[in-house]
């Protein structure tokens, strides 16, 4: 396997740790990134970009990072509370009144943000193209009753977190929630991040399937069970409610809609970029990083039946629990997204990461490969 791009020669462990990643003959391509005090040291990419293993991997292919995503959305929250836009400790339904429905009146943005708003799923079965009307789904969300007392436990908001947290944005902002988003957190760092793609894009997206025949972890079957017996529970109802939220990956009008939960598409290189531009100062005031970044929520997850510790929409390291270590501290924070790509930061280290693929894994939060990646980083600081 070729492997492009360029890796100073300390991390030269790491380089080959990524191209043993293509020993497998199921993995189609894959980016990565990395920048120590906010110097590049291993920007990477190899393999394929379509399903069929014509289209190369190039310098400029993107790919949808799913969960990746929150992070990016969090931030803008947070911008938007240092403006005095948003407040994180006052009702949601002061921002947006229909909120205020079926025992909803006391929730908080930061509720929603470190995922104890009790609003993971949606009860009601949707159309599938529901999931493209922001309209149908941030009024659903409104009358939706919480799942649990809010503020007593936590769920993860896989996809719902794009609505509720993107609403607060587009009402604070002015401007649909993916505009808004790029606006305050890709473009001054000058990121190759979408949420929201233009179609003339599309060329420069890499296809996303699914490895075939690899299990998993325990985590992951014990969601997989849930899901395929338990069509009313939490777990079930939060991935696949609309039924098209699995489906649409690959289709136009999931690239184009703006769902700031799960539809961001980027490289390795913009996670990194995220990552350093919050280490460094530029995207938060530091009393802001501190609240994204200090611990709110911890204990078992009552959507990913696995035990998560969340700041205020990043996940936190939790280096004794092996799928949801990052691998360098316990003061990293960041997001894995579906399938295996990961952005997060380590401010110990300086360390901003990266890692895209489009060949799914089936791990509930950490994907061994970039945890992998990152065992091999640690060596080589």
């Amino acid at each position: 396997m070729q492997i492009q791009g360029h890796y100073e020669l300390q991390f030269e462990a790491v380089r080959e740790a990524f191209a043993g990643l293509f020993d497998d003959p199921q993995e189609r391509g894959a980016a990565l990134c990395i920048q120590v005090g906010g110097e590049t040291v291993v920007d990477l990419w190899a393999g394929s970009a379509d399903k069929d293993g014509e289209q190369a991997w190039h310098s400029d292919t993107i790919a949808n990072v799913f969960s990746c995503t929150k992070a990016f959305t969090a931030v803008t929250a947070l911008q938007l509370v240092g403006e005095g836009k948003l407040q994180l400790d006052t009702p949601v339904a002061r921002y947006w009144p229909e909120f205020a429905a079926a025992g909803k009146e006391a929730i908080t943005l930061r509720q929603l943000l470190c995922h104890q708003a009790g609003l993971p799923a949606i009860r009601e079965l949707l159309p599938a193209e529901a999931l493209y009307n922001w309209q149908t789904m941030v009024d659903t969300l409104a009358a939706e009753a919480p799942w649990w007392i809010p503020g007593t436990a936590h769920g993860y908001a896989a996809i719902t977190f794009g609505w509720l947290v993107g609403e607060l944005i587009r009402r604070a902002d002015g401007r649909e929630p993916g505009t808004s988003i790029v606006a305050r957190t890709a473009r001054p760092l000058g990121l190759d991040f979408h949420i929201g793609l233009a179609d003339e894009a599309f060329h420069r997206v890499a296809h996303v399937a699914r490895g075939k025949g690899v299990m998993g972890d325990e985590a992951a079957q014990r969601l997989l069970q849930v899901t395929m017996r338990e069509p009313q529970a939490l777990s079930t109802r939060a991935f696949t409610n609309p039924p098209s939220v699995l489906t649409s990956t690959n289709k136009p009008e999931w690239r184009r809609m703006q769902q700031p939960a799960a539809n961001g598409h980027g490289n390795a290189r913009s996670l990194a970029g995220f990552y350093a531009g919050l280490l460094e100062g530029s995207l938060l005031e530091a009393e802001l990083l501190d609240e994204l970044t200090r611990e709110h929520s911890i204990g078992q997850d009552l959507t990913l039946l696995t035990q998560t510790r969340f700041g205020l929409g990043v996940m936190l390291d939790q280096p004794n629990v092996p799928n949801a270590t990052f691998g360098l501290g316990r003061r990293a924070f960041g997001h894995p997204g579906a399938g295996g790509s990961v952005g997060f930061a380590d401010p110990e280290y300086d360390v901003a990461f990266g890692f895209v693929t489009n060949t799914l894994g089936p791990y509930v939060l950490m994907d061994p490969r970039a945890q992998k990646l990152v065992r091999v980083l640690a060596t080589c600081l």
